[in-house]
């Protein structure tokens, strides 16, 4: 996802348990806590595994600092889970002990808080908006994508790197990279299957492109419709330049 997320502005979020204490003592906390368990699936696990799980489905707006992180895990999530005797797993046993660990998760980033650098992106199809306005450009664009195709003797270009192309000019246009937004990667693929862009056909360089303008044009009409929201959290190990304000969670 950093590729996709490199020119992204981010926020650098102090994690102090606060916000985490206020999701756990609002109204939505057994709502989602019930819509968790339903999704991770505890028939064959312990019950500690379940909240173990349950706290890696928690975000940054619930006040939970990425449990992915191994300092996380070892510093914040473990010390939660010690002294704490392992119980059959039913939903209610599940909703009460997880919501007595959350409580023990949010003491331990008071004591010792989490510092995490969020960033978050939309991808709307306006930077593709943008460049389909100024044929100049989109010229220009397309050139720059086609430098390093192979070409045949006449010519002409295997519609296969039409998505090699696409790849090439995506920061271009706002778009991450292919492999860097699984949703993105469905929405471009759904894109491609419809013009059979992997049937090796030979087009010429026009046709190529006039069909790599119209993958652009339906990506940016799916987007446009369908908007993209994507977020990155990381856990930020080193010290923090002290010019650098920090934020709570909730802001």
């Amino acid at each position: 996802m950093a590729a996709g997320l490199k020119r992204d502005p981010i926020v650098i979020l102090r994690m102090d348990g606060e916000d985490l204490l206020e999701f756990i003592n609002g109204p939505s906390y057994e709502a989602e806590m019930v819509s968790i368990f339903s999704q991770i699936g505890c028939e064959d696990a312990s019950l500690r595994d379940c909240i173990t799980k349950a706290l890696e489905k928690l975000t940054v707006d619930q006040g939970m600092p990425p449990s992915s992180d191994s300092w996380v895990m070892r510093n914040i999530v473990e010390p939660a889970l010690e002294s704490w005797d392992d119980k059959p797993v039913s939903q209610e046993t599940f909703l009460e002990e997880s919501k007595k660990v959350a409580k023990r998760v949010a003491q331990n980033l008071n004591e010792e808080p989490v510092i995490v650098a969020h960033s978050e992106n939309t991808f709307d199809g306006s930077g593709i908006k943008r460049l389909l306005s100024n044929k100049f450009e989109l010229d220009k664009l397309l050139n720059v994508g086609l430098e390093n195709v192979p070409k045949d003797r006449n010519g002409k270009i295997s519609k296969e790197y039409l998505r090699v192309v696409l790849d090439v000019v995506a920061p271009s246009v706002g778009l991450p990279q292919i492999g860097a937004v699984e949703q993105m990667d469905k929405v471009v693929a759904d894109v491609l299957n419809r013009i059979d862009a992997d049937d090796w056909k030979m087009i010429k360089e026009d046709e190529f492109k006039k069909l790599l303008t119209e993958i652009m044009e339906s990506i940016m009409l799916q987007l446009e419709g369908n908007p993209i929201s994507v977020s990155s959290n990381s856990v930020v190990h080193e010290p923090l330049p002290s010019s650098l304000s920090l934020l709570q969670a909730s802001t």
